[in-house]
């Protein structure tokens, strides 16, 4: 598989990661095992996956315990990137950015994980509390312990619309301007080496400015959700459903009406894919839009099978045209609930 390096601090990683979050927690409860997850995570590896992206508050804990089981005889071969700074309640979610808290939270991380070192440290999101800036110089302390190789920041576009047309790219213009606002604060105290942010076909927000400020300052770019929560797969059929647990069920997206509505989107992809081979999938041309958008951009797409991740991997061999690239760029925008 084809490499990349990303970040001040030179990470080498797979151009195609693992999100490896909907193995045990938030989304279908049924199809989470755990022997299957563990070897998903090592089908992966086999085909040239090396970032395993997971955080503590994933279960909570629970999933970092998964990675460190799959990983006890093949850590030489993965990236570990993980992350603090959320704390899960039974109804809810706090930050937690106290500098006390980060020491203590990364050295539970190490030994869920199995590890002496995590690759990548990222911050989940700040704590409103605590000035950003002493959050991160703790975790700046964790490199410096050499309990951590480099840092990261999970981005946070929340407020921001997702309309079509004229309404649509003035959202995403102003997006992640708080997110620009702190990674400009914290990396005077200690170099960013990525950003994690949602990136797809169907969610470029991204590329209207954060995505520009990374590769302008050498920054990784992790592009979450670069499937659209398994809608641009073309695997699911609307009014289909799912499980209560799934908050895919309370997401505005995935209403039977507006997947029905988005259907063109998946459309495009067939036709691009279609192009290309018989055996190239939808998915695969999504995530081969998503690593056109730069070099220093990784995509992370979660899975929770071996297919679907050997699948991934082998997007990183699928090089799309410039009239593919148009082609999709031309797609309709993606619909809301709210439009």
């Amino acid at each position: 598989m084809e490499r990349r390096t990303i970040g001040a601090a030179a990470l080498d990683v797979g151009a195609v990661g693992l999100g490896c979050m909907p193995m045990n927690w938030a989304y279908s409860g049924s199809q989470q095992r755990g022997d299957r997850s563990v070897r998903t995570v090592h089908a992966a590896l086999d085909a040239g996956v090396s970032l395993l992206d997971t955080a503590d508050m994933y279960g909570p804990f629970t999933n970092e315990l998964l990675v460190g089981r799959a990983l006890k005889e093949r850590r030489a071969e993965a990236f570990v990137s993980t992350k603090c700074g959320l704390l899960v309640g039974d109804q809810h979610v706090v930050a937690n950015g106290r500098p006390g808290y980060v020491r203590r939270a990364c050295d539970a991380s190490l030994r869920r994980l199995q590890t002496e070192v995590i690759d990548l440290y990222q911050l989940h999101r700040a704590d409103p509390e605590v000035p950003v800036e002493e959050t991160w110089g703790a975790m700046a302390e964790l490199v410096s312990a050499g309990k951590v190789r480099a840092l990261g920041l999970c981005a946070v576009g929340a407020g921001a619309t997702r309309r079509g047309g004229a309404a649509h790219l003035a959202g995403a213009a102003h997006m992640y301007e708080g997110t620009i606002r702190q990674l400009e604060r914290i990396q005077q105290v200690f170099p960013v080496s990525a950003v994690e942010a949602e990136l797809s076909v169907w969610s470029p927000e991204a590329l209207e400015r954060l995505l520009p400020w990374c590769e302008a300052r050498g920054v990784g770019f992790l592009a979450a959700m670069p499937l659209g929560n398994g809608f641009l797969t073309g695997t699911l059929t609307p009014g289909g459903g799912f499980e209560p647990d799934d908050p895919r069920a309370r997401h505005p997206r995935f209403t039977a009406e507006m997947m029905a509505a988005n259907q063109p989107l998946v459309a495009g992809l067939r036709r691009v894919a279609a192009r290309h081979g018989e055996k190239v999938t939808p998915a695969q041309v999504a995530l081969a839009w998503t690593l056109a958008q730069g070099p220093h951009v990784v995509p992370i797409p979660g899975a929770k099978r071996e297919c679907w991740a050997v699948e991934n991997a082998r997007a990183a061999e699928l090089v799309l045209t410039a009239a593919d690239l148009a082609e999709i760029g031309r797609l309709p925008a993606p619909r809301g609930s709210w439009d």
